[in-house]
C-alpha cells in the first residue's frame, strides 16, 4: 500500500490557509498567573448572563419550533428590522451573518479572483487578512495611524490600481485604535466616488466611543451623497456577546443578493436561537447597555494609559485611543516585538506582536495591547511586568 500523504491531497487554496496568530498565542496565555492583553476579548463582566439564560428559556418555551428550525438565509426578520432601525436603513438591506468573520469570507467569495487587488491599511485587522488570503488576492497596503489611513498614499495607489474593494476600519481600528476624522472620511469618500470603487467598512467598534458622540460612518456619509458602493459590516460581539456569533452586513440590494447566495452555500443561515436571543436582549434597554459598556472601557483605557506613562522607558511610543479596545505600541528601531514577547511570557504577561497585522510584511517593532478584559488593578500590574520585560530587553542592546 502506498504511503498516504495529506499534503498531496489538499488543494492549492489550502496552502494559503494559516493559523490565526492570536488564536495560537492565546494557547500560551491560558496557564495560571498570566495577565493577557493579547486577545481582543470583550469584558466578561459585561455579558448579560442571567438575562440571557432567562430569555433563552422563554424563547424555547414560547417559540421553540421556530428557534430550533431552519430559518431564512437573510436572517430572523425582527432582528433585521432592529438592525435596520439602528443603522438607518430598510430591513431588506440587512443580511445577518455568523460573526463578521463570515461576512469577510463571503466578500472574498463574491468579489475576489486569483490575483485580484485588495486595498488594506497597514496595519489592518488580522482576521480580515486571514479570511481573504485563501482567495489569492494581491494585497495593496497604505500606512495607517491614529487618524486612519494616509490618504495621500491611498490616492497614489488609486492612480495606478483599481482594487476590487477597500477594506477599512475607520472607527477605533483593530489593531491601531485609530479614528479617522470627519474631514478625512469625506475626502476618502470623494476619492472612491470619483472612481466608482467598492468600500467595505468594518464598524465593529462603532458604539465604543469615549467622547460625547459618534462620528458618522463612511456608510452614512455615502448614503447622504447618494453613493451605493459602501458595504457596511457590524456586529453584536462587542456590545452583547461574541460567543453568540451574530453580526450583519448592510449593502445595496444587488450586492446583498449575491452575498446571500454565497451564504446559502456556506451555512444556510445563522442559528435561529442565537438570532432570537440577540433580538430579545437588544430590543429593550439597549442605549443604557451601550452607555455602561462605554463607561467601563473608558475607565480601562485610562488605567492602561496611566500605567504606560509610568512604566514605559524612553523611546517607546503608543497611541491614546478615543474609543475601542486597543493601544498600539511602537518600540525603538531595532527592537523586536517577538523578542519582547518571549521575555514578557517569563514575566507572566502577554500581548500580540504586530507583524501579523501587516499583509505584506513589516511592523516587527510593533505590538497590540487590549485593555478590555482585565480590571484596572490587573492592567496596572500587567504594565509593570511589561515595563520590566522591555527594560530587560533594552539592557541587552
Amino acid at each position: 500500500m502506498k504511503a498516504f500523504n495529506w499534503q498531496e491531497a489538499f488543494g492549492e487554496r489550502a496552502s494559503r490557509i494559516r493559523a490565526s496568530t492570536i488564536r495560537e498565542l492565546l494557547k500560551l496565555t491560558q496557564r495560571p498567573g498570566i495577565l493577557s492583553f493579547a486577545g481582543g476579548l470583550p469584558a466578561p463582566e459585561l455579558f448579560p448572563k442571567e438575562e440571557a439564560a432567562e430569555k433563552a428559556a422563554a424563547i424555547l418555551k414560547a417559540k421553540g419550533e421556530v428557534a430550533l428550525q431552519y430559518g431564512p438565509t437573510e436572517g430572523y426578520f425582527p432582528l433585521r428590522a432592529f438592525v435596520a432601525e439602528w443603522i438607518g436603513v430598510r430591513p431588506e438591506e440587512v443580511l445577518i451573518t455568523t460573526g463578521s468573520q463570515q461576512a469577510l469570507d463571503l466578500l472574498g467569495k463574491v468579489f475576489l479572483d486569483e490575483g485580484s487587488p485588495v486595498l488594506l491599511e497597514a496595519p489592518s485587522y488580522m482576521g480580515a487578512i486571514q479570511a481573504l488570503r485563501p482567495f489569492g488576492p494581491r494585497f495593496l497596503t497604505v500606512p495607517a495611524g491614529e487618524e486612519g489611513p494616509d490618504l495621500d498614499a491611498l490616492e497614489e495607489v488609486l492612480q495606478r490600481e483599481r482594487p476590487r474593494f477597500l477594506y477599512l476600519i475607520p472607527s477605533f481600528q483593530n489593531p491601531s485604535g485609530g479614528l479617522m476624522p470627519l474631514r478625512a472620511r469625506e475626502r476618502l469618500l470623494e476619492l472612491v466616488m470619483e472612481r466608482g470603487l467598492v468600500v467595505v467598512e468594518d464598524d465593529a467598534y462603532r458604539e465604543l466611543y469615549f467622547g460625547e458622540r459618534r462620528l458618522p460612518s463612511l456608510f452614512e456619509l455615502s448614503r447622504e451623497a447618494g453613493y451605493p458602493g459602501v458595504i457596511y459590516l457590524g456586529s453584536f460581539s462587542k456590545v452583547l456577546s461574541p460567543g453568540l456569533r451574530v453580526a450583519f452586513a448592510v449593502a445595496h440590494p444587488e450586492a446583498l443578493q449575491k452575498l446571500t447566495q454565497a451564504k446559502q452555500g456556506s451555512d444556510l443561515h445563522t442559528p435561529m436561537l442565537n438570532q432570537m436571543l440577540v433580538h430579545e436582549l437588544a430590543k429593550e434597554g439597549f442605549p443604557e447597555r451601550l452607555e455602561r459598556i462605554r463607561r467601563v472601557y473608558r475607565e480601562k483605557a485610562e488605567a492602561m494609559l496611566q500605567a504606560l506613562d509610568r512604566e514605559m522607558p524612553q523611546g517607546v511610543r503608543y497611541t491614546r485611543p478615543q474609543g475601542g479596545m486597543f493601544v498600539w505600541m511602537t518600540l525603538p528601531e531595532g527592537l523586536s516585538a517577538e523578542a519582547l514577547f518571549q521575555r514578557a511570557i517569563e514575566e507572566n504577561v502577554a500581548f500580540v506582536p504586530g507583524s501579523p497585522f501587516f499583509a505584506n510584511g513589516g511592523g516587527e517593532n510593533t505590538l497590540r495591547l487590549s485593555y478590555a478584559t482585565l480590571n484596572p488593578e490587573g492592567i496596572a500590574e500587567g504594565m509593570r511586568r511589561l515595563g520590566r520585560a522591555l527594560k530587560g530587553l533594552l539592557a541587552l542592546v
